[in-house]
């Protein structure tokens, strides 16, 4: 039997995705990543699904941090009939959706990855530091299984890898009869179909990634506390370098928290050389309370920031050696900000003395810029009697890089 990944189907333009599942008061479940663990779980509570990006409704969805499967009536139809002893479906609540939706969790984990036939495999290592992970995979590429270690599960994790959610042929044809949307599907049985040139292609991107990768994420490290359950790769195959975007968020002292763009600085992917990208990384620290990071607005806002720079080469330039002022969208941020065109006014690249302006890769020196939110009032002084007598005023508050929505205007 032939067997395939169930994936998000992450191409489908303008696609929705689901948040992480909440109880009865409103707050995010302790342990977000239960669903996902390959392994029956016990729900004592109605649970209910926000959605961390609007858009195109889908009947396949995984969440965006625990990867969580959130399911419609029809497809969780198709796991009951064809696979009932290999799952669990836990009723739950969809935001803005009238139709049943259910967590979808496989109840087997089986140890089936086959490495000489998959593309590359990683294994956490005890110099790792990680001793919770070692024995098990860091990454595996081009996954292949072996078939004689699956026995009758139609619906499986790998162990060791179980960020896969694993089904059979007839599942994947049952799903697509249905008309189901959401899903892509990946061979994972069969020789591979990795050349050896391919493969060692790979190897030279992994390499290239990790060299990016583990410095800046020494870095952050430096700046504070890293929230490692806020990790969040929203678009697979984007503008960015490395065709990833990632964003982390950083705890600071005295409360504040710190967003960062964490890809930017990478090496590029059609390239495949040692490079700094960009050369910058973005920064936007708050004291402001900050309830759900993935829907806040200081999320939102980096994002269009992040967008804006990955899609204009001239406002990368000044971002990356000097100060930048620029506009962007303002739905869904706070009234406070807008102008009266309906935008939000930033300050990219001001100095401040709580965080370093750069920090050193193997590859050169990257920015980091720091992302200043400006009052309307602020935007008009600024246009009227440029930066400098603006940041001055703004550094008599210390720290005053700091991006607030709910402030009185320094002019």
């Amino acid at each position: 039997m032939r067997y395939f990944k169930l994936l998000d189907d992450m191409e489908i333009h303008d696609r929705w995705l689901p948040g992480e599942a909440t109880n009865a008061q409103g707050q995010e479940i302790d342990d977000i990543w239960q669903f996902a663990d390959g392994c029956a779980v016990q729900v004592h509570e109605r649970l209910t699904i926000p959605v961390s990006h609007p858009g195109v409704v889908q009947d396949f969805s995984t969440s965006s941090v625990g990867g969580t499967p959130v399911v419609h009536k029809r497809v969780a139809s198709v796991f009951l009939e064809l696979a009932p002893d290999d799952v669990q479906l836990i009723p739950v609540e969809v935001e803005g959706q009238s139709d049943p939706y259910f967590i979808l969790v496989a109840t087997r984990t089986i140890r089936c990855i086959d490495d000489q036939q998959s593309a590359e495999v990683k294994y956490w290592l005890p110099e790792d530091e990680r001793p919770e992970l070692t024995g098990t995979y860091r990454a595996v590429y081009g996954m292949r299984i072996d078939t004689t270690k699956v026995g009758d599960a139609k619906v499986f994790r790998p162990w060791g890898w179980t960020v896969v959610l694993v089904v059979s042929e007839d599942i994947k044809d049952a799903l697509e009869r249905s008309g189901a949307t959401g899903m892509a599907f990946r061979e994972v049985t069969g020789p591979s179909e990795v050349s050896p040139e391919e493969r060692e292609h790979n190897r030279k991107l992994q390499a290239l990634y990790e060299r990016a990768t583990k410095p800046r994420e020494a870095f952050w490290r430096t700046l504070g506390a890293m929230d490692d359950n806020f990790v969040i790769p929203i678009v697979v195959g984007g503008g960015w370098p490395a065709r990833s975007e990632v964003w982390r968020v950083i705890h600071r002292p005295e409360g504040r928290m710190l967003f960062v763009t964490d890809g930017l600085s990478n090496y590029f992917s059609d390239k495949a050389e040692p490079s700094i990208g960009f050369g910058l990384e973005l920064a936007l620290e708050t004291d402001e309370p900050v309830e759900n990071v993935a829907k806040s607005w200081q999320q939102l806002l980096l994002e269009r920031i992040a967008n804006e720079l990955v899609g204009h080469e001239h406002l990368r330039e000044p971002a990356r050696t000097g100060i930048l002022t620029m506009e962007v969208d303002g739905a869904h941020l706070p009234e406070p900000l807008l102008t009266k065109e309906g935008r939000v006014a930033v300050l990219l690249g001001m100095d401040t003395p709580t965080l370093p302006g750069h920090f050193t890769m193997p590859d050169g020196q990257v920015r980091l810029v720091t992302v200043k939110t400006l009052m309307p009032r602020e935007l008009t002084y600024l246009l009227e009697h440029g930066r400098e007598e603006l940041i001055h005023r703004f550094n008599q508050s210390h720290p005053g890089h700091l991006s607030k929505a709910w402030r009185q205007p320094v002019v």
